[in-house]
């Protein structure tokens, strides 16, 4: 008896199953992607969430008289930097600073990696109103300047 004895694959074989590979692999990248976007999505509720509280925070501390304003003064930061360098407290007989952020996050979605942190938020001054928000001489709310719609249908530069 002669048999002949084959090793390897044929070429069809090899065809078909990079074929399949490919296939995988055009349904996992979308996941992928939807995966980071949904990390993003939660990273930029976070540091809205964040960051306006560190506003409200500091509105308190000067409706209470801890901060120094000047007639006229809406009681809220003039920068975003100023929640996280702090502010004297004018009620402490040392001197004392009241910080309201550890640091200032990011906006997720802002597209200039290396830009500082409070360049990246769009900002709404208390003078301005909602429909059309404007910065102005303090911070009283912060967007997103994504135009990109979330998942749930809502632009992020209204959440």
């Amino acid at each position: 008896m002669n048999r002949k004895l084959t090793q390897g694959f044929t070429l069809i074989e090899m065809v078909i199953t990079v074929a399949i590979v490919g296939l995988l692999a055009t349904s996992v990248f979308p996941l992928a992607e939807l995966g980071v976007r949904r990390a993003k999505e939660q990273d930029l509720r976070l540091a809205l969430r964040n960051i306006r509280d560190g506003l409200d925070d500091y509105k308190e501390a000067a409706d209470a008289g801890r901060i120094e304003m000047k007639l006229g003064d809406s009681g809220y930061p003039p920068t975003l930097d100023d929640l996280v360098t702090g502010v004297v407290d004018v009620k402490s007989p040392e001197g004392d600073k009241i910080y309201f952020l550890r640091n200032l996050p990011r906006d997720p979605f802002h597209p200039d990696k290396s830009a500082p942190a409070a360049t990246t938020w769009a900002l709404r001054s208390y003078a301005s109103g909602p429909q059309d928000p404007q910065p102005g001489e303090d911070v009283f709310d912060i967007h997103s300047t994504s135009l990109r719609e979330g998942l749930n249908g809502v632009p992020y530069r209204h959440w």
